[in-house]
């Protein structure tokens, strides 16, 4: 029987206005769960509710919410396995992506448990005498939280974390194809004891969830939103919070660039390569883009390249799969389209392309009616083709060559966007004058383009975000505001540049 759910505010089980059916992206047929779907007016109310929520919770002291978010890691590590299934269920992750990615919210947990304790302001030296000067982190108010479905409970800890430590509350909108594992993570957050109304869920699409957030911003009920998808929503995100005088956390797309030197170890980069570029089936924002390859070892990396896709196995999520179906069909369909960016001039190595059906299977393995497609690896790629400037989510990966290492770094930076990167290579000089030179706001040296640690700053710049960072102690900046206060107990006003006593050195002075 499948689930059914709808969204939960304060505490309580939202009135819905539609329903939307999240299925197996596996067996399209099977309905994981039936989902009730709000519209503007519920989310904006979603968010009012929230912002009142959030005083008292802002009283609770920091370290106190360092043990809830402590608890929410302890709940998490306990439901592991039952929580990877549905991830693996509802989207066709393979369950040893689906444990990694559950790990990732323990992680995270662990992180910031201990936050709570160290969410420091300073004391700072005034330049008067009997006057003391402090700043103090204050959290933002309401945040509204937007997430894509690819890593459906990861990603959004890494704001649903660090902004309930700050003492925000948060509502949080999850994409509806990903509504099941959502609401799975949600109940596990809210027995860790987090008061009603600090957390909420609120399932809507896209167009209802942008007016209800510009409702609520007209209102002055979100302060801050964060916001994980497409380049192109994140440019709506952005323009619309900026007009409200609010900044957005916005972690976007990619077309990550993965360079292989001459005296790279090529066993070593296919595996980096066949993972970033073909794990979850290419459907991370840190998937791989295309592979800039020496023209020295372009031949021999391709050809062993093109033999790791081939040996691949692809199939049912559940079993020891390098990939899976995609998320849902309306990904499969984008996907269609980008295959029709393959061009005359380009050569795909990996054989047959398109949808994997009885008619079109891969080795002894159909598709089994699931929205599995087969992994295409496109040679030839030029710096004007659609295929390497354009983001693919999907299981392709372009190949193109390069001469020198500077020219290496123009064709990683030239798509515009700046989310992850990487370059095999056994020189230290290689590695640093690429990374001094990319744009991309993480580089891995000989690992793949994917796979980021709780502890560690995530982050696009370009078309990849606008610059803030998600995970470690860097987000607290994103969830809370800086506050100075001064305190002077001279007993007499004291104004500052102008009370200011001045030691007169002699500035002729020379030694004789």
């Amino acid at each position: 029987m499948s689930r059914q759910i709808v969204s939960i505010v304060g505490g309580k089980e939202a009135a819905a206005t539609a329903t939307y059916e999240s299925t197996n992206p596996a067996r399209p047929s099977e309905v994981v769960a039936r989902v009730g779907m709000a519209d503007a007016g519920a989310f904006a109310a979603a968010c009012r509710t929230a912002k009142e929520a959030q005083r008292e919770w802002a009283k609770v002291p920091a370290p106190v919410r360092g043990r809830v978010i402590a608890s929410i890691g302890r709940l998490v590590e306990a439901n592991t396995e039952r929580l990877a299934r549905l991830v693996t269920e509802e989207i066709g992750k393979p369950y040893a992506e689906a444990l990694g990615e559950v790990r990732e919210i323990v992680d995270t947990c662990d992180f910031f448990l201990g936050e709570g304790r160290r969410l420091y302001g300073q004391t700072v030296p005034s330049e008067m005498p009997d006057k003391n000067l402090f700043t103090f982190r204050n959290p933002v108010g309401v945040a509204a939280v937007v997430t894509a479905g690819n890593f459906p409970v990861a990603v959004p800890s890494w704001y649903l974390v660090p902004a309930l430590l700050c003492g925000n509350a948060v509502v949080w909108k999850p994409a509806e194809y990903a509504a099941a594992s959502a609401h799975a993570m949600f109940q596990l957050f809210a027995a860790a004891g987090l008061p009603d109304g600090v957390l909420n869920v609120v399932f809507a699409d896209g167009a209802e969830t942008f007016r209800g957030l510009e409702l609520a911003l007209e209102e002055g009920s979100v302060h801050k939103v964060g916001f994980t998808g497409s380049s192109e929503v994140g440019r709506k995100i952005g323009e619309l919070t900026g007009r409200h005088l609010q900044s957005a956390c916005l972690e976007l797309g990619g077309k990550n660039p993965m360079v292989i030197m001459p005296d790279a170890d090529l066993d070593l980069a296919v595996e980096g390569a066949l993972f970033s570029g073909f794990g979850t089936a290419g459907q991370r924002c840190t998937s791989l883009g295309t592979v800039i390859v020496h023209e020295s070892v372009h031949d021999a990396f391709v050809e062993r390249f093109t033999r790791a896709v081939r040996e691949a196995r692809i199939g049912d999520p559940a079993q020891d799969v390098l990939a899976g179906p995609l998320l849902d069909q309306k990904f499969a369909d984008r996907y269609e389209d980008y295959l029709a960016w393959i061009q005359p001039h380009h050569t795909v190595v990996t054989g047959a392309t398109g949808k994997i059906t009885k008619d079109n299977p891969r080795g002894d393995f159909d598709g089994d009616g699931g929205l599995y497609y087969h992994p295409v690896v496109v040679d030839g790629v030029q710096s004007g083709d659609r295929l390497f400037m354009e983001e693919t989510f999907g299981p392709i990966v372009g190949v193109t060559t390069f001469a020198t290492l500077d020219e290496a770094v123009e064709l990683a930076n030239l798509p515009g966007y700046g989310l992850s990167s990487s370059i095999y290579t056994t020189d230290p000089k290689h590695a640093f004058r690429f990374r001094e030179g990319v744009s991309a706001g993480m580089v891995s040296v000989n690992n793949s383009t994917s796979g980021a640690e709780a502890h560690l700053p995530f982050g696009g710049n370009g078309k990849s975000g606008n610059g803030s960072r998600q995970s470690g102690m860097w987000v607290l900046d994103q969830f809370t505001r800086w506050q100075a206060m001064n305190w002077d107990h001279s007993g007499r006003l004291q104004k500052a540049q102008m009370d200011v006593a001045e030691i007169v050195p002699d500035l002729d002075f020379r030694l004789s």
